[in-house]
Order: structure tokens, then sequence, then C-alpha cells
């Protein structure tokens, strides 16, 4: 049998025999398999392996060239070394891009610091695609946003302007969605002082019967509420739900949770831009909620909140 190519094979120095070179010898069922050439040993094996060094045929227990004491050692590793030295690296004949730098003034029009010089360095601004010395590096100090980016297309501002316009109307929309479930919270879950205590717990004690979460939570540790996705941007397979959450949960904790139950993307740990982050909207306070907050602190039995994508951190969303 014909050694296999050491480019092509497995990192052991043995393989196992093919069904083929087992039954070589017929069909009778007493020739299948094959003796282990070892010395001494002599057993037959019928899953064989061939050592790659010596080109024998040995056992499970001496099939490693240590096992067998091979006569040929180190063949099979000289081989594939041999073979890997003989592939062209991935970088052959190309040439190497020269990355340094040539010297050239700074990119602000009333600097002439000269930079890629040993001793100054040019900082590159991503944002308008320039070089400048370490004095005006920052973006506010070259005047990055009034500059077009070097190679962008004229369509580039009006585009990013467009962006721009396009997340300002966003978060007005956030603003009148707001408002609207505001009112809503109004006349649906009035505060205490509109309705009785006993339609209070009427209404907290059918929650409590409903409300999904972890059992481990104690039953004097849970707080109770209404949770919905807002459908523009925080798209779910179940768009609302009731469940309950420890007080002792910060709003992190409780948002993770949320969206697992909701069926929601949750990337807040992947990106730390607003526009893919969920945040909280507490209906009944009328505002957004800090993830660290404690959900005792500032959520009550009975309350709903809102998982929103892309609105932003601010303190208050709706104005009272």
């Amino acid at each position: 049998m014909a050694s296999p190519d050491p480019s092509n094979s497995d990192e052991t120095s043995y393989t196992k025999m093919s069904a083929a070179a087992v039954d070589s010898r017929g069909t009778d069922a007493s020739l299948i398999g094959s003796h282990c050439q070892y010395a001494y040993c002599n057993q037959l094996d019928f899953l064989p392996f061939k050592c790659q060094s010596c080109d024998k045929t040995f056992c499970l227990d001496h099939r490693t060239e240590d096992g067998h004491a091979c006569t040929n050692a180190g063949a099979w590793a000289a081989r594939k070394r041999a073979a890997d030295l003989a592939k062209h690296s991935a970088g052959e004949g190309r040439r190497m891009r020269d990355t340094v730098a040539a010297p050239k003034p700074c990119a602000d029009d009333a600097c002439k610091t000269v930079v890629g010089t040993a001793l100054v360095p040019g900082v590159h601004c991503p944002g308008c695609n320039r070089v400048y010395c370490l004095k005006h590096r920052l973006g506010e100090d070259h005047d990055c946003k009034s500059k077009v980016p070097i190679g962008a297309r004229a369509s580039g501002a009006a585009q990013a302007a467009a962006v721009a316009e396009g997340a300002r109307s966003a978060l007005e929309r956030f603003r009148l969605w707001g408002q609207a479930k505001k009112q809503q919270a109004k006349v649906s879950l009035a505060p205490p002082s509109a309705r009785s205590k006993a339609a209070q717990a009427v209404a907290v004690n059918n929650l409590k019967k409903t409300a999904k979460g972890d059992a481990k939570v104690a039953p004097e540790k849970r707080v109770y509420l209404y949770v919905e996705a807002e459908s523009a941007t925080a798209k779910a397979k179940i768009p609302k739900g009731e469940f309950f959450y420890s007080q002792d949960w910060v709003v992190g904790k409780m948002l993770d949770t949320a969206a697992r139950s909701l069926q929601v993307q949750n990337i807040n740990n992947q990106s730390n831009a607003e526009e893919d982050r969920l945040r909280v909207f507490h209906v009944e306070g009328g505002r957004m909620l800090e993830f660290n907050e404690k959900l005792g602190t500032v959520l009550q039995s009975g309350n709903t909140v809102v998982l929103l994508r892309g609105v932003g951190p601010p303190p208050d969303l709706i104005e009272a």
C-alpha cells in the first residue's frame, strides 16, 4: 500500500486502514483484519493502524511510533515538514505597501507644522480623512464638522444631513408617542388619588395570577409589571406580556430579561451606538429609566414599561 501524501495527511504519524485494505485477502470471516506486526504482540485487530514512517501495521496499543519502537522514527514528521516548507507563503511575490508616511504640512489652514517626521508624527482624522499635528488632532480643534471628507462623494454630505434629520424626526416621533402613552396611562392606570385602594388591589392581584418570571425570586421581593415592545423600533415576536422581577434588580438586568421574554433583539452589550441600544420607558413616570436604577425605587406593581430602541438617554423624554 502506497504511503499517503504527507501534505494531505492528518496530524498523526499513523492512519486507519481502509475497509478494502483490511479485507483484501478475501471474504472469509477468519481473514478479516490484520495482525499487529509489533514483536511479541501479533494481535488480530479488525481496525488496524498503519504507521506512516515504517509502513507496517499495528494494533490500537502500538499504533504510535513510540508504542512500537519504530525503526524509521521521525520519517513522517520530516516529510510533512518538507512539504510545509515547499508551500508558497501567502504574500510571496507581492510588493509590500510602504507604511511610512511622507512628510507633509498639517491639514489645518493656519498651521505650518510639518507632520509625518520622526519627531512630529501625523494623526489621521477619520471624520474628514486628513492628517493633522498633535495640536489640531481633535475634531473641534480643526473644525472637522464643516469640512467635506477627502475622497467622499458629493452626495456624502447630503446623505449625512439626511441621517441627522432622520434622527431628529425619530426622537420627536418618540416624544409624541410617549405623550400618547402617558395620556393612555392616565385613563387605564389612574393615580392612587383617583382610584380606590380596593380597585388597585384587585388589578394587582389579577396581574399576580398571570405574571411570569423567575421562580427563585422571593414573593415578597417581586414587582409585577406590564411589559410592552414599541413596534416601530423594538420589533418583538411577542408584543407584550405580564412579568414579575426582583425589587433588588437594576433596570439593565430587567431589560435583558424582558427582551428575552418578548424575543426582542438586544445588542446593548455589543454596541455603544444609541441607534442600536434598547432603553426602558416608564409610562407612569413619563421618563426613560437609567440602567443602574433599582426597580424597587422607581417602579411599583401594576406599572407599565416599554422597550424602545434608538431614543438615547435623555433624563426626561416626556415633559411635564
